[in-house]
């Protein structure tokens, strides 16, 4: 039951954050999405750091495992997001058209993809709460991820509001957005038994998808147009927040 409990956790975060289409007014907010990507990439960071590779690296002695395994797992997203057709949240076609995609399943499939590691990454940590006992260092990712999910929900949902869908379609798309996690999370707890052989690795192999996540897609986003500096306190405060949940669930 908490193995569920820790996979679900997640998507109840993306499904909120999708929720704001009933609650904001249907209009762009930049510096608004901008602040949610700050918060979000925050919390990747901070995760990537107390919950993946700070437990990798007490674990393997050779630190060159750890470095291997945070430059396969960008690697890996940098393929997948070189071959997966998508867009990202906030930005335009550079040609002002549309593509062969209509703009919506892009940005659909660009969250969609951003979510696999992180539900790779909690389904990992959740493996070794398992054979550990301590589920509560698993239910401390598992809660950081349900709050950078948050506004992650909502910067899909409401653009997609914004460009004319119904309030009931786009949070649907949103929530759904999500469902990939907890799928991604079980397989990859399915697959435990070789993964805690070789944990440290697999570690920093979700460390290194998440933060080429953040820097290639939140980064950016958060620090374009005016007043960067309200989505970098933004950033500091998911930081702060994931580093409070790691340390005391942890």
């Amino acid at each position: 039951m908490n193995m569920w409990l820790g996979l679900l956790i997640p998507f109840f975060g993306t499904t909120l954050g999708s929720a704001c289409v009933y609650i904001l007014k249907n209009k762009n907010n930049e510096l608004l999405s901008r602040c949610f990507s700050g918060i979000a990439s925050g919390v990747m960071v901070a995760a990537s750091i107390w919950s993946l590779l700070i437990p990798a690296i007490k674990q393997e002695k050779n630190i060159l495992i750890v470095v291997l395994g945070i430059f396969v797992g960008s690697l890996l997203l940098l393929v997948l997001d070189s071959f997966v057709p998508h867009i990202h949240p906030g930005t335009k076609d550079e040609e002002g058209k549309e593509s062969h995609l209509k703009k919506t399943t892009k940005l659909v499939l660009a969250v969609t993809l951003h979510n696999i590691p992180e539900g790779m990454a909690v389904g990992i940590v959740l493996a070794q709460a398992i054979q550990t006992q301590n589920l509560f260092s698993g239910l401390a990712l598992s809660i950081g991820i349900a709050i950078q999910n948050f506004p992650e929900g909502a910067i899909l949902s409401l653009p997609l509001k914004s460009n004319g869908h119904f309030k009931h379609k786009a949070f649907l798309i949103g929530a759904l957005s999500g469902i990939v996690e907890p799928i991604f999370g079980y397989l990859t707890i399915l697959f435990s038994n070789w993964i805690l052989q070789c944990l440290p690795f697999c570690l920093s192999f979700a460390a290194g998808a998440m933060l080429f996540v953040v820097v290639e897609e939140l980064v950016p986003e958060m620090a374009q147009g005016r007043h960067s500096n309200l989505p970098t306190l933004s950033f500091l405060l998911g930081f702060c927040i994931m580093m409070v949940l790691d340390v005391i669930l942890g």
